[in-house]
């Protein structure tokens, strides 16, 4: 059987700590959705929350990553938008605490050539390539 070879303890720990403040984020509001009656479980590197009061509201999204933390309308949707969202957490992991900021301004840029915010943004056109590739 062949073994990848592990990448050092350093990289690991700087993939984890890097985007560390919005995986923080996503615990705050994974740990709302727990006690709104949601669900977590830990997936491929990441905490999915899901469920509960918090994702019956009429958010325009049916997941969102932040960091290592992915938060979803319901355990159907995370299935569907796990590969996606995989991308983002990768994005995440190279781009750490920089992530949000650069996608903000990312949609902005499209907004103001007059280009789709949301789907001609880079970091999304990226994940929806990425989705294709994983799935």
């Amino acid at each position: 059987m062949l073994r990848m070879p592990q990448p050092p303890l350093w990289r690991i720990l700087w993939r984890i700590l890097w985007p560390a403040p919005w995986s923080l984020l996503g615990l705050l509001l994974g740990t709302c959705m727990l006690a709104c009656g949601g669900r977590v479980q830990a997936r491929q590197g990441t905490l999915e929350f899901s469920g509960g009061a918090l994702a019956r509201l009429p958010w325009p999204m049916d997941g969102i990553t932040f960091g290592h933390v992915i938060l979803g309308r319901s355990a159907a949707h995370l299935a569907l938008l796990r590969a996606h969202e995989q991308v983002h957490v990768r994005q995440y992991e190279r781009w750490g605490f920089l992530f949000v900021p650069a996608y903000l301004s990312e949609s902005a840029w499209q907004w103001l050539r007059g280009q789709r915010a949301y789907f001609d943004n880079r970091f999304e056109c990226a994940a929806r390539a990425g989705e294709k590739r994983i799935s």
